[in-house]
């Protein structure tokens, strides 16, 4: 029996796993790190851009607060006077619980993983709203190029910070680029801002010892699978199915995997039963295939919003494992 690494690096190659890969089991995600990224339901809590977020209760996330009093980047053509890139905390105190997580996980099993989020794209909505930064992309762009190419020093900032001290194997890093029916921008506009961004942040892990990129995007983003190949991602995860999945694996399967088709919102919600969940995860195993496939919820961390759903999902994919391998 194949380690969950080798059955990985063998479904994305195009070689002979001995099952499915099932969701997140082959990245030992580190995010024990000096870095506030997430509040709790029903709080709100303001990060070290500015950033404030909020998660109401009865709600499945957090998003940024952008009214008139918390709204970080008022004028995008002033830029450089209202947004500040934080200090990132690089004591060995500070990081010695991610350090301890890293150290005891077997590489040979497992991928030591780096986690970042939000990212570029993120970064430029959360400071000051979607509505702000789509316009900003057409009305500033000479603005917008500037920002961007701050926020992209930050990440290579952070990025040599997790590798000095984590010495990840992968790094799972989150910037959702669409709805669930399109991409945010157009492809040509998401080539000119964000392609030469993620082309420096990813090319500096992989140059540096980082051999699996994986990129979080629980949207539609179909259109823009070139750049994530051209960028150096490796599995995009959260491909929801209106991307079209198998026809995605068809034509590019040889030069990136897709990571979901197990669509959160159909199965993670209060009235979920096992039953449902066994028909998603089956639909999708028979409809995408064994190679360079990974069956998981869109959802973008090793868990659900309702308790028991991932795990149920999780032991349908081992079913079908049995079934089809």
């Amino acid at each position: 029996m194949l380690t969950k690494r080798q059955n990985l690096l063998e479904t994305i190659k195009g070689g002979n796993p001995d099952r499915f890969v099932n969701q997140y089991e082959f990245m030992e995600i580190i995010l024990e790190m000096p870095i506030k990224f997430m509040c709790e339901p029903g709080t709100e809590f303001k990060n070290d851009w500015g950033i404030t977020f909020r998660w109401p209760e009865g709600q499945l996330g957090q998003f940024p607060v952008h009214d008139a009093e918390h709204k970080v980047l008022k004028d995008i053509t002033e830029w450089k006077k209202y947004v500040k890139a934080p200090v990132i905390e690089n004591s060995d105190e500070a990081w010695a619980a991610a350090v301890a997580h890293a150290n005891s996980v077997d590489r040979k099993d497992k991928f030591v993983t780096a986690f970042v989020a939000p990212g570029v794209f993120e970064m430029c909505h959360h400071l000051m709203s979607m509505e702000d930064a789509l316009m900003a992309l057409y009305e500033e762009p000479e603005a917008m190029h500037e920002l961007i190419a701050y926020l992209t020093e930050f990440e290579l900032g952070l990025a040599k910070i997790l590798i000095e001290r984590l010495q990840p194997d992968a790094l799972f890093h989150h910037d959702d680029w669409g709805s669930q029916k399109s991409s945010f921008i157009s492809p040509a506009m998401f080539e000119e801002f964000f392609l030469p961004a993620y082309k420096k942040i990813y090319g500096y892990y992989k140059d540096h010892g980082v051999e699996l990129i994986v990129h979080h995007s629980d949207s539609y983003a179909a259109n823009l699978v070139p750049y994530m190949i051209e960028m150096g991602i490796d599995i995009w995860q959260g491909v929801m199915t209106t991307n079209n999945t198998p026809e995605l694996i068809k034509n590019y399967g040889k030069q990136i995997s897709f990571m979901g088709d197990i669509d959160s919102g159909v199965v993670d919600f209060p009235a979920w039963t096992p039953e449902i969940i066994a028909r998603e995860v089956e639909r999708a195993c028979r409809n995408c295939g064994k190679l360079y496939f990974i069956p998981n919820l869109t959802q973008g961390l090793n868990f659900s919003s309702f308790p028991g759903v991932y795990e149920s999902a999780s032991a349908a994919i081992d079913k079908m494992s049995k079934e089809m391998f």
